[in-house]
């Protein structure tokens, strides 16, 4: 019989795994955007980030919450799956109009998406990796959990750019940013 707790780091990895594959594969044959070279420290952070998650769900336990972490494992896994369905129904759901945080860009084309997860929030992808997070480092007992608010301050100070530039070069984004709220619903 295979372990549970090996099962679970399985099943984690599998999700960051299918995460890059939707992103990769919904990037294949988009034009690249233009690089810049001021958030070449942010790429580098996002890269350390992930190979950080990849390799504590390969390690043994990194800080651990509790000596008998079986509710906050299915607790953690529970949001972390949610967390992953936000995220990649946010990215499938914006299509083309998608572009890395830190490009930092209106594409040529792009539209205001306001149907399906995105007539509820403006940024499911960045709610459902902060889900996705949260529930990863709870599924791992890691007290590492705690660091998920200084990630989510880091990415809302990011967004929050991004909208004021959205809202100046996107024409009904505005109005959109009115009716939805920036990262739950109802929370403007």
């Amino acid at each position: 019989m295979i372990d549970e707790v090996v099962a679970l780091r399985a099943y984690l990895l599998g999700g960051m795994i299918l995460h890059k594959l939707v992103w990769e594969w919904m990037r294949y044959g988009q034009p690249p955007t233009p690089a810049v070279r001021r958030y070449a420290p942010v790429k580098i952070a996002k890269l350390c980030v992930l190979l950080g998650f990849l390799v504590q769900t390969l390690l043994p336990e990194i800080l651990p919450i509790s000596d008998d972490p079986q509710t906050i494992r299915w607790v953690g896994c529970a949001v972390y799956t949610l967390g992953l369905v936000v995220a990649i129904t946010g990215r499938l759901q914006l299509g083309k109009n998608w572009s890395n945080i830190e490009d930092a860009t209106v594409l040529k084309e792009q539209r205001v998406v306001d149907h399906g997860i995105y007539s509820l929030v403006r940024h499911p992808i960045y709610s459902g990796d902060m889900l996705l997070v949260t529930g990863l480092e709870l599924a791992l007992n890691s007290w590492l959990v705690l660091g998920v608010p200084l990630l989510f301050l880091m990415t809302r100070s990011k967004v929050i750019q991004e909208e004021g530039m959205l809202r100046k070069q996107l024409p009904g984004y505005e109005a959109y940013c009115a009716r939805t709220g920036r990262f739950f619903p109802g929370l403007h």
